[in-house]
C-alpha cells in the first residue's frame, strides 16, 4: 500500500503543512460570507432608509435582532476556528492572512452601518478603519519577510470591538438605556487599544524586516558583519 505524504513525513520526522481546505479555514470563509447577510438584515430593519435621517424611526426591531444574531454568530466562528487551528495543528499561512481580514470586514461593516444609522460617531469609525487598513497594507508589504500573526494586543482589540458593536446592535432600550452608554465607552476603549496596537504592529514589522535582512546578508556573505553595512 502506498503511504500518503503525511504518513511519509511522520515517519521521517518532517513537519507537513496542514491542508488548505480544513475546518478552521472553512469557518473563516463562512465568517466572511456572513458579512453581507449582516448588512442586509440591518437594511431590512430600517425598511431601506438606512441612509436617511429617519432610519432609527423606521426600525421595526425584528431584523435588528436578526442582524445582532448574525454578528454574534460570526464572532463565535472567530473563536471556534482559532481554537480548532491551534488544537488540531491546522494553522496555515492562508489562515494567518484570511482570519484577520475576515475580522476587519465584519468589524468594518458594523462600524460603518452604525455610523450610517447615526448611532456611532463617524470619527470613531474613521480612526478604527484607517488603522485596520494600515495594518492590512503593512502585512502585504512585509509578507516577503514573513507572515505577521495576530498579537495578543490585536486579539484584545478584536474582543473589545466585537463586544462594543454587539451591545450597540442590540435594541438596548428594551432592557435599560444605561447599557447604551456602557456599549459606547467599550467602543472608546476599543478605539484606544486599536491605535496602540497599530503602532505595535508597525514596530514589529520594522524589527522583522531588519532581522530577516540581517539573516539574508549573513547567509550571502558569512564573513561580513551585517551590523556594519
Amino acid at each position: 500500500m502506498t503511504d500518503t505524504p503525511r504518513e511519509r513525513a511522520a515517519e521521517t520526522g518532517q513537519r507537513t503543512e496542514p491542508p488548505l481546505l480544513n475546518i478552521a479555514n472553512v469557518l473563516t470563509m463562512v465568517r466572511i460570507a456572513l458579512v453581507p447577510v449582516f448588512i442586509w438584515f440591518l437594511v431590512l430593519d430600517t425598511q431601506g432608509q438606512v441612509f436617511g435621517p429617519g432610519s432609527v424611526e423606521a426600525s421595526n426591531g425584528g431584523w435588528r435582532w436578526a442582524a445582532a444574531g448574525v454578528f454574534a454568530l460570526a464572532v463565535l466562528t472567530d473563536k471556534i476556528d482559532g481554537d480548532l487551528a491551534r488544537s488540531r495543528n491546522l494553522v496555515t499561512d492562508f489562515g494567518k492572512i484570511a482570519d484577520p481580514i475576515a475580522d476587519k470586514l465584519l468589524i468594518g461593516a458594523g462600524l460603518v452601518m452604525l455610523s450610517l444609522l447615526g448611532e456611532l460617531p463617524w470619527w470613531v469609525t474613521i480612526v478604527i478603519l484607517a488603522r485596520e487598513l494600515g495594518v492590512t497594507v503593512l502585512r502585504m508589504v512585509v509578507i516577503r519577510y514573513g507572515v505577521m500573526p495576530a498579537s495578543r494586543g490585536g486579539k484584545l482589540k478584536t474582543v473589545l470591538q466585537s463586544a462594543g458593536l454587539l451591545l450597540m446592535l442590540l435594541p438596548l432600550v428594551v432592557f435599560a438605556s444605561w447599557l447604551a452608554d456602557v456599549a459606547f465607552w467599550i467602543m472608546i476603549l476599543a478605539l484606544v487599544v486599536t491605535v496602540v496596537t497599530g503602532f505595535d504592529y508597525l514596530f514589529s514589522a520594522i524589527r522583522m524586516r531588519r532581522r530577516v535582512r540581517k539573516e539574508r546578508a549573513g547567509s550571502a556573505d558569512p564573513g561580513r558583519d551585517p551590523d556594519h553595512d
